[in-house]
């Protein structure tokens, strides 16, 4: 019942090349640092990620996306990083954007056994009906486009089946937790972190204390221990704020 491991990299060790990972956080709020740069360290290459954003430059996952150690994104949100526009459009990332709203409910369905589910978001347009790029390739060609899904009306409104998200692995962020991974997050740091948690056959959190067995109270518990695989406790975190660059007019 002791899931607590020494560092990062411990916890990180067996995370594969090729693996798909779910990573937590909006922005930069609730990311897990110390596993993001265990993976740098670690070297791992091809991996598919599953995340809000991808960091920004320096920061988060954008790390591992300057160090080329991604290969395929799906997020909801991937504005403030230059280097992911750059080889997206350069043909070396494939991305697969995602309303934010359904891309937590796929994650939440991975978690819960439900395959896939109907949203009225997105239906009758190209999230449906296909052709986004996925892929460019180096002329600047589109070389893999999104699938057409399949449709349905409820109730006269037309609905698009969403499949659900289940990764190899998902690395969290939380404020405290026990040697039996139970787990609280603190404020708006919950955001992906706990629909993640339940929605990889290996869960590796990180947290910035680890506390006694009964010193959580149970009924704030947000992730119980049974869907975490590893906890460690963080070195440091720098708990950066996201800034946005407003472009004058011309």
């Amino acid at each position: 019942m002791n899931k607590i491991v020494k560092s990062a990299i411990e916890a990180c060790a067996d995370i594969p090349d090729g693996a798909t990972v779910l990573a937590g956080g909006f922005g930069l709020c609730g990311i897990p640092e110390n596993s993001i740069r265990a993976l740098r360290e670690l070297g791992r290459k091809n991996l598919t990620f599953v995340s809000n954003n991808c960091g920004v430059d320096d920061f988060g996952l954008g790390i591992l996306l300057k160090n080329k150690q991604i290969t395929k994104m799906i997020s909801s949100y991937v504005g403030e990083n230059k280097e992911f526009e750059r080889q997206y459009l350069s043909g070396e990332l494939e991305v697969e954007l995602v309303p934010q709203g359904t891309l937590a409910e796929r994650i939440r369905a991975g978690g819960a056994g439900i395959p896939a589910f109907y949203t009225p978001t997105g239906a009758g347009t190209a999230v449906s009906d296909g052709g986004l790029p996925l892929k460019y390739a180096a002329d600047g060609s589109v070389a893999k486009s999104s699938p057409k899904k399949e449709t349905r009306e409820f109730g006269g409104k037309l609905h698009v089946l969403e499949p659900a998200i289940v990764g190899d692995f998902a690395l969290v962020k939380a404020w405290k937790g026990d040697r039996f991974g139970n787990v609280v997050y603190r404020h708006t740091a919950m955001n992906f972190n706990p629909m993640m948690a339940t929605a990889a056959r290996v869960t590796i959190c990180e947290v910035e204390e680890i506390v006694e067995v009964g010193a959580l109270d149970p009924a704030h518990i947000h992730t119980p221990g049974i869907y975490v695989t590893r906890i460690f406790q963080g070195e440091k975190y720098e708990k950066r704020i996201e800034k946005r660059t407003v472009r004058a007019a011309s």
